[in-house]
């Protein structure tokens, strides 16, 4: 139990560039802060902007450039039907037709902002919070008085995600010895509804006997968050400079600044 609740909330955040050395509770609360502006725009040169401010965090944030883009590419997947079709059903000025449908100005300028929107925030929260360490995130949250219960639930998921692995890749296992080989059948469904239903019994099991044993060790229902977070002169400029980045991208939407 120490080393999911005491060891983990270091001074580091994780990371190898720049922001893995700031405090963890700054990034947290940068990571909504810039999606709440990004998603109240709606001009495309202020979203260019905002992608360029997320690309800027990314090189900062020491995370490998080709992979985290790779992910970039499997997130917009998701959406990349939507996008093509937004085009020829949003009603509007026509600009070009295919195959005997028009895509109109307004459906093409929807898509490209919808397009924007989604990489900058997705990019931004991969740069602040997706190189930090999960137990880092939650003393994080624990600080910035998240209830402790959807802490104690990131928490326990992320230590024991591996263990309810590791039972079902034996539970497989066992199936494979007593020749199961699945296919498009009934007696194939059915048996997956049972390796299923005896992972949840068994996950079941498993807590009881772990909280049986936590409160043999004295727990209480509450943690005691053992980290070392200390607000400090560099946190401060960074959000002092993102603060102001963010409110340059909002007097950009508002035509206040020269573009």
């Amino acid at each position: 139990m120490s080393d999911l609740f005491g060891q983990g909330g270091g001074r580091q955040g994780g990371g190898r560039g720049s922001l893995g050395s700031l405090d963890p509770r700054i990034r947290v609360l940068a990571a909504p802060a810039f999606a709440l502006v990004i998603l109240s725009l709606s001009s495309l040169s202020a979203l260019s902007a905002g992608v360029g401010m997320a690309l800027l965090l990314l090189f900062q944030s020491g995370l490998p450039p080709l992979r985290t883009l790779k992910r970039m590419v499997m997130m917009d997947s998701f959406i990349i039907f939507m996008l093509v079709l937004l085009p020829f059903t949003l009603p509007g000025e026509p600009v070009f037709s295919l195959f005997g449908l028009s895509a109109s100005r307004e459906g093409l300028m929807r898509t490209a902002e919808i397009g924007l929107k989604a990489n900058a925030v997705v990019l931004a929260l991969m740069a602040l919070v997706g190189g930090m360490d999960p137990t880092t995130l939650g003393h994080a949250l624990a600080r910035l008085k998240v209830p402790a219960t959807l802490v104690h639930l990131l928490l326990f998921t992320v230590r024991y995600i591996d263990v309810i692995q590791d039972e079902y890749a034996r539970m497989r296992a066992a199936m494979k010895c007593r020749g199961f080989r699945p296919s498009n059948s009934r007696h194939t469904y059915r048996t997956f509804g049972y390796l299923i239903g005896m992972l949840l019994v068994r996950s079941l099991e498993r807590s009881e006997r772990i909280l049986e044993a936590m409160k043999c060790r004295g727990f209480t229902g509450r943690f005691v968050l053992l980290d070392r977070f200390a607000f400090r002169l560099r946190d401060a400029l960074f959000a002092l400079g993102f603060g102001v980045l963010l409110f340059v991208l909002i007097l950009w939407e508002l035509h206040l600044v020269p573009l």
